[in-house]
């Protein structure tokens, strides 16, 4: 299942499988961010 990441440098959105090396498909920088998720997630502290 592949992963969205967000290019550093760029901007763009790419989707990264398992075993693809880390780089966007536009301008080949290798620093991405994860996208975050849509769901809600809710922690309970103590």
């Amino acid at each position: 299942m592949p992963c969205i990441y967000i290019c550093g440098e760029c901007g763009a959105e790419n989707e990264i499988k398992p075993k693809e090396p880390i780089k966007c498909k536009d301008c080949t920088y290798r620093i991405m961010y994860k996208k975050r998720t849509d769901r809600m997630i809710q922690f309970e502290a103590r």
